[in-house]
């Protein structure tokens, strides 16, 4: 793609009608590999057009002019040898105006978005860590939270018992030893490409609105486990952690806990936390560690990880949207990560806790309408985004992209399932329903022993013969 860079200056010639321009019409040539590393915004850099264009005495400039010149930059770049990335947007017509409003919305969500550091930390797979004040991260833009700080912790649920097995420092740019320093919270950068990659900027960091979870009508497909008909107020469980294949810019995949209230249809409240890919958030497909919210089944509100004001942070040592290291891999090493939600029975709100012992924040009360008091129904699974590329199934994989019925060290699990009650109280799950929407595609099978207690393996390849 080519963008005028300098039409500022040619309307300045034209309207004046005098002097001469040389050379000035510039152009920036993005080629697909590099999109990744540039932003549009850069295209003000000085890149020379291949159809640089010369006036001598001209004393006005036809707008029918202008446009054939933006039109051979445009076939220029089309033209481009670069190899090309991994996910290539379709086919986009330029509008150089509608562009320039496009960065310029951009530029005012990153500054919501991107709070002033005091410390950064680069990341070997190309993260930005910002080591944020902890009282001016986005949540302490909300209105109910300006002035305050974050909260103490909470207690335990009773019955708590540390988790020696999950795998605790695990995040990418942390491996280097070097931490966010005492008071901030460190915060993933969110970079103008990662604006540019979304499909619509003004719902970057959101889900697509869904109608009912049982429906894959929007292309989400489920191979969940889960509990309903009574009160909870949190959940727990250890999930193995994968790198599935994830098909398309456009798809994810992800495992997580979801606790739910309200109806599927217009008022449903979730907090959600898990790994998950997903290439047009991040840009990559290394799992990441996740956390989601929202108040009104995914209409306006709520947001992944600290992208809007919800979540708040209270840990310096996790990042939530890092990406996660190490990985389970097929016959080999098995990771998981221990994950716990719970209400906390003194002030509402609902906190996170990662690893075996680590508290990374909570999300307030005041932030829904059902899960003011407590959930209706807990899940554990995967998910995934079917956009039936071609008209036949995604090949995007969920788990470890391998049937549940390989089993360990080759299925991806979820192990130790429990819930929390009203009394604070961490019990096992009892009355565990399992669902898969497309078992030829994905499926799901249920078990429980000594040590493991509630498990289950989940997941599958996507695309196959009996998942044309």
């Amino acid at each position: 793609m080519c963008l005028m860079c300098l039409l500022g200056d040619v309307s300045e010639t034209s309207r004046r009608r005098t002097t001469t321009i040389r050379n000035r019409n510039k152009c920036c040539l993005l080629n697909h590999s590099r999109r990744r590393k540039q932003q549009h915004s850069r295209c003000f850099h000085h890149h020379s057009c291949p159809y640089q264009v010369s006036f001598k005495s001209v004393t006005m400039i036809s707008s029918s002019f202008l446009r054939l010149v933006l039109l051979l930059c445009l076939v220029s770049s089309s033209f481009s040898t670069a190899s090309p990335s991994i996910f290539t947007a379709a086919n986009q017509t330029l509008r150089p105006q509608e562009e320039l409003q496009k960065l310029k919305l951009i530029r005012q969500e990153l500054q919501k978005i991107n709070k002033p550091p005091v410390k950064t930390i680069q990341s070997s797979d190309g993260d930005t860590i910002d080591c944020v004040l902890s009282h001016q991260q986005p949540a302490f833009d909300h209105p109910l939270l300006q002035g305050q700080r974050p909260m103490d912790p909470p207690e335990l649920p009773k019955g708590y018992i540390k988790d020696e097995e999950s795998y605790e420092d695990s995040q990418l740019w942390s491996l280097s030893g070097e931490f966010c320093p005492e008071g901030t919270i460190p915060i993933r950068r969110t970079t103008e490409q990662d604006m540019l990659r979304a499909s619509s900027v003004r719902r970057f960091g959101r889900k697509i609105r869904r109608v009912r979870r049982d429906s894959t009508s929007n292309g989400h497909e489920h191979a969940v486990g889960y509990v309903s008909g009574r009160q909870y107020y949190g959940a727990k469980a250890s999930i193995n952690v994968w790198s599935p294949r994830v098909s398309s810019q456009h798809e994810f995949s992800l495992s997580q806990i979801w606790v739910i209230a309200g109806s599927f249809t217009h008022d449903l409240n979730t907090i959600e936390a898990g790994w998950q890919i997903s290439p047009e958030l991040y840009g990559d497909t290394y799992p990441r560690f996740f956390t989601y919210w929202t108040s009104d089944a995914y209409r306006s509100t709520g947001c992944y990880n600290l992208l809007c004001s919800g979540f708040v942070q209270t840990n310096r040592r996790i990042a939530i949207g890092a990406a996660i290291s190490p990985r389970s891999s097929y016959r080999g090493g098995q990771f998981d990560i221990s994950l716990l939600i719970w209400k906390d029975p003194k002030h509402g709100h609902w906190w996170l806790q990662f690893g075996s012992g680590t508290l990374v924040g909570y999300w307030p009360a005041f932030l829904f309408t059902h899960l003011k008091q407590h959930g209706s129904m807990v899940q554990f699974g995967g998910e995934i985004v079917n956009n039936r590329p071609g008209g036949s199934h995604t090949s995007t994989q969920m788990g470890s992209g391998h049937f549940a019925g390989e089993g360990f060290g080759k299925a991806s699990y979820f192990r130790n399932l429990q819930v929390v009650d009203w009394d604070n109280t961490l019990l096992p799950v009892s009355n565990l329903k399992i669902l898969a929407d497309h078992p030829n595609c994905y499926d799901i099978r249920g078990g429980t022993n000594r040590v493991w207690g509630n498990y289950f393996y989940y997941g599958g390849p996507g695309k196959n013969p009996r998942c044309p």
